[in-house]
Order: structure tokens, then sequence, then C-alpha cells
């Protein structure tokens, strides 16, 4: 197109139609801004789009996420089960859509190649996979911070005759395993929810583990109706005091602030055993030392170890179940009956530290110690988390600067919403900002919020550039690195430190602290958008 015929296109062109881009576009077109989404998918949900893998389900609980932004909304939408699975979060997802008729501004089926700012005109161009671009205002990337699959390591992959399946874009049609000899590469949360499926239907499945997992009983069960009808008699209440919660939700659960090793042996073991009781992701909160001292994250992490034992029957396979790390320096995994699973007569695992891979061969795997013939390779190896959505794309700000390179050592942002550099950019749950170690929605809202109300300051103060400023973003930065260095966090490889990542920089990306960073957000607003530049 003609630079001559428009200043530009959109005001807002967003990247991404998961929650923070369904979000962003009702907040911005209530706002009076040109907007329009961009999605590669067919529809919308974002992860939960494509991560369709068998016994895929939230591990926050159900009547926490979701919006908050609509009260109607909230009252209007029942969910079926404490933790909501793929399926009925995405048809929430669809139902959002349609009540806010957000998909006249959606395009879908189209992929961002590039993203140029022209320091001339003040806009960024914006080149897709069909050959179009369009000339922005401001580009917002939705994009998720679970959204680039990683790469497999697995050598000779290609030779294999049987299927291959990814947890991380599964097919939409049913798969059937009835009969089959599966294999399961992978034991993060997509493995651990999995794995009891497959075993299930499949005649025989092999797990393939390198580093076990923490895994806690998520305790999963029907929608308690008295539960629900508690919540939503006064969800504006349960909400507020989840937005002050460390982890912004399960204020439903106490939050035990008391030392592990103030209180008795016999009181310690029944407050492990209560916190373990309430299910899911609560158990680290049983008492506040648990991520900061590593004495008494030993004592929490023998108890998840025994807890183990108890449920798998054969003691020699339950110590190669049981991991040896930091518990809580990686994401604690939810699962429904995952240790039981090796129980049953045809599930084997395959210990790839005690065997390690060879190749994968045109019939199955090969390791060190024996041949295993397969008909299904099931891999569930993670995301390049956090940074893998943006340093994937050629995003150039200032002077041709390329994202790849300013972030060459590691992320730097101001607040996780903009890099200096690249002006009129910004990020919804970006690196620096809480988002993983939070309720992804009540993030994505907090940003979403933050951005169309800076984006209407910016308009009404008659300005169109903003970035932010590099001092600023290298204090920011430093904070969530000193935030980080208070706990346990960096104990272990992981990818909230981008080391699961051959190459990649080892800096911790989200900041540990969600109540801090709103009461900051809210500060920089109130004082004219301080740390960001405007012209």
């Amino acid at each position: 197109m003609s630079e001559q015929t428009a200043q530009h296109d959109l005001d807002v062109a967003v990247i991404g139609a998961g929650f923070a881009g369904m979000y962003m576009l009702h907040r911005l077109r209530e706002a009076g801004f040109n907007v329009r989404v961009f999605e590669r998918a067919a529809d919308v949900g974002g992860t939960w789009y494509w991560n369709r893998y068998p016994g895929a389900r939230c591990d926050v609980e159900s009547m926490e996420y979701s919006y908050q932004f609509d009260h109607d909304l909230q009252q209007e939408w029942d969910w079926s089960e404490r933790y909501a699975t793929q399926g009925e979060i995405l048809a929430y997802a669809n139902h959002v859509a349609e009540r806010f008729d957000l998909r006249r501004d959606i395009q879908f089926g189209i992929e961002l190649r590039s993203a140029q700012y022209d320091e001339a005109g003040h806009y960024w161009r914006l080149a897709f996979d069909d050959g179009s671009e369009l000339l922005a205002r401001y580009v917002v990337f939705a994009t998720g911070c679970l959204s680039v699959p990683k790469d497999p390591e697995l050598p000779c992959l290609d030779d294999f005759q049987g299927r291959v399946l990814y947890t991380s874009r599964w097919p939409h049609a049913p798969v059937e395993f009835s009969g089959r000899r599966v294999g399961v590469i992978g034991t993060g949360s997509s493995g651990i929810q999995s794995i009891p499926i497959i075993a299930e239907q499949a005649e025989q499945l092999m797990v393939f583990q390198r580093t076990p997992s923490y895994s806690l009983p998520a305790y999963n069960e029907p929608m308690d109706t008295a539960t629900r009808d508690a919540i939503k008699a006064n969800y504006e209440d349960f909400r507020a005091r989840n937005q002050i919660h460390p982890n912004t939700f399960g204020a439903r659960f106490p939050l035990n602030m008391g030392m592990m090793f103030e209180v008795s042996e016999a009181e310690r073991q029944r407050n492990l055993e209560t916190y373990w009781g309430f299910g899911g992701l609560f158990f680290t909160r049983a008492f506040a030392d648990i991520m900061a001292n590593p004495a008494a994250n030993e004592v929490a992490q023998e108890f998840a170890r025994n807890k183990i034992r108890e449920r798998v029957n054969d003691p020699a396979l339950a110590e190669m179940l049981c991991p040896d790390s930091t518990i809580g320096c990686k994401r604690v995994c939810a699962d429904t009956n995952y240790y039981e699973t090796y129980n049953r007569d045809n599930v084997t695992l395959v210990n790839l530290k005690a065997e390690p891979l060879v190749s994968i061969t045109a019939s199955g795997l090969q390791t060190e110690g024996a041949s295993y013939e397969l008909d299904d390779l099931v891999l569930a190896t993670g995301f390049d988390a956090m940074t893998g959505a943006l340093l994937r794309l050629d995003i150039r700000g200032r002077g041709g600067l390329r994202l790849q390179d300013k972030w060459e050592q590691g992320p730097q942002t101001l607040l996780g919403m903009q890099t200096s550099g690249f002006p009129n950019l910004f990020m919804i749950t970006g690196p620096g900002s809480p988002s993983v170690l939070s309720n992804m929605i009540q993030s994505i809202e907090q940003n979403v919020e933050w951005i169309a109300g800076y984006l209407q300051w910016l308009r009404d103060q008659d300005k169109t550039v903003t970035e932010a400023e590099p001092e600023s973003e290298q204090a920011w930065m430093a904070h969530v690195a000193e935030t980080a260095s208070e706990t346990l966090f960096n104990a272990c490889t992981s990818w909230y430190r981008g080391n699961n990542i051959e190459g990649k920089a080892e800096v911790f990306m989200p900041l540990v602290d969600y109540p801090g960073y709103c009461a900051h957000c809210a500060e920089v607003a109130a004082q004219g958008y301080s740390g960001f530049a405007k012209a």
C-alpha cells in the first residue's frame, strides 16, 4: 500500500486472540480506538485452542480462571468442575467472543512475520504470511507466555514411521490409542496430565523420563454448587481477596505466614498434611519460608516424596519417580491418578538418566540399554516460554535494532509491558511481569486495563509516541532479579529461567510479587506514567 493513502491503517494492531487479545480488543473498542486483532489459529482461545491433548485442564480453579471485568458474565457462566478442562475453557472463550461480538474485528488464519518501526511516521509496518502489510500507530503483543513449543532434541526423529503427536498442537479430531504401543517423552505438566488418560486406552504405554517432576493430587471434582453459589453471591469480594493474594488465586484457602522450624515436628507434619489435602498448587503455601529457606524446602520435598512412595506400589519404581530437586522452583504440577498409573500392568517407566537415549528409529526408540517398539510417539517436551513468541519474529525498532539483539543477554522491559528502543510496542504479561506466577487471566486483565488507560492518556495529552526509558527499564529488571534472589526459584533448571532452551540466556523472567506489581503500576500511572518517554 502507498504511505500517501493513510498515515496509518489502525490505531492499534493486536497480535493474538487468546484471553489477552480478546480483552484488549474489547477495552480499546470501548475507548474508541480503531483496533483489529490478528490470529494465526482458526478461532479464539489461544493456548486453549492448540493444547487439546488428553487430560488437558487448568491448574487454577475455574471460578478464578475466568474474566472479572463484567458482572453479568461472571453470573451467567457455570463451570462444571473444580478445575476446568481444555474443552470447557475453549467453550468459555467462544462464549465471550460471541457475547461481546469480538469476531467482527478479528482476522483469523493469518500470521505476523515481521514488524518494523518507522521513525519518521511514528508507526509500525506489519507484514503477514499472506503477503499483506498494514500500518499501525501502536502494536500490542498478546501472544502468550506458553505458545511456542520447544523443538524436541531427539536424534533421527524423522526416521520414525509411526504417528508423532505433539501435546502442544494436538489434532482436533479424536486420537484412538486402543491396541497400540505408545511412547510418551516428557513428564512436565502436559505429560503428567495426558499419561493417565493414554494408559487407559493403550495396549502398552512406555513413559520415557529424563527428570521427574513434583506433582500433587488436584482432587478435582464436579463443581460444588454451594461453593459456586457462595462465590457468586459476593464475587466482587472474592476477586478483591485474590487481588491482594501473593499468587492471585486460592484466597478461599488460608495462607500460612508461619515459619516451618518455629513449630513442633507434630504440628509441622499436620500443617503439611492439611495443605496437601487442599489439592492442586497450594502445598508450598503451608509455611511462609518453603520458597525461601533451603532447609524448610527440604522438609517439604521429603514430605512430597513420601506421598509418591505411598501412591506407587513398587518401591524401586517409586524412587525413580521421586525428584531430588527444590520443590517449587519449577511449577508444581497437579494431577489425577498420575502416580497410580504406574501401578498398571500395561505401563512401563524408562529412566533416561540411567539408560540415555541413543536415537529414534523407524520402529521406535533406542536407548543405551534396550530397543522399544512403538506405534505412536507422544512428545510433551514443553515450551520456549515467556519470550519465544516474540523472538521468533523479525521485530525491529529504532535504527533497525532487532529485538533478538536487544534481548540477547535476557529480556529487558519496564513493567513487562514495554522495552526501550521499540516505541509504541506493548506486551501483555511480558517478561518482567508476574504473569506465569499468577492467575494468568487476572494478570491479563490488569495489564490490559493499564495499557488501555495509558493509550487513552496519550490521546488526551495529544501524544503519539511512547517507550520505556532505558534507566527506568534497567532499574525495573534489577528489581525483578532482586525479588527472585530472595527466593529459591533460581535453584533449578526451569522454563522460568529460560535454561530449558539451548543457547537461551539464563535470566529469571517473571516477577515474584503480584500485589507489589499492581501497586507500582498504579503509582506509575498516577505520576503521569513516569519512566516512559512521551512525544
